[in-house]
């Protein structure tokens, strides 16, 4: 919902941007123009954090720590890899497709206190 409204917003300032430009308000349309692309260009490429596309296209909740809302099943295997992320103090485990090389993320235990 946050990305429409800034992806919105960010399109919104553009044409404002292109009328200050056109209408004589040379740097303020620029800065706004350029203000608009940079909230477009972030939508584009923001993603959540440790998500699979399944789960970012079903607009699943995110599990514990951003990952996975539960351990993906077949042909999905943990791996010996746990990390603990920065952001949420979680470990998160790491499971892998064999056959595609996809990795997925679910949090494990509880969180360090932050």
């Amino acid at each position: 919902m946050i990305r429409v409204v800034v992806g919105v917003l960010g399109a919104l300032l553009m044409v404002a941007g292109l009328i200050g430009i056109a209408t004589g308000a040379w740097v303020d349309g620029v800065w706004a123009f350029f203000a608009g692309g940079v909230a477009v260009v972030a939508v584009a490429l923001e993603r959540s954090r440790y998500r699979s596309e399944a789960a970012e296209r079903s607009d699943a909740p995110p599990g514990p720590g951003g990952g996975e809302p539960s351990p993906p099943g077949p042909p999905f295997r943990p791996t010996g890899e746990l990390f603990m992320d920065p952001t949420s103090g979680q470990r998160l485990r790491v499971y892998v497709n064999p056959a595609t090389g996809e990795r997925r993320y679910h949090a494990e235990g509880k969180s360090t206190d932050r």
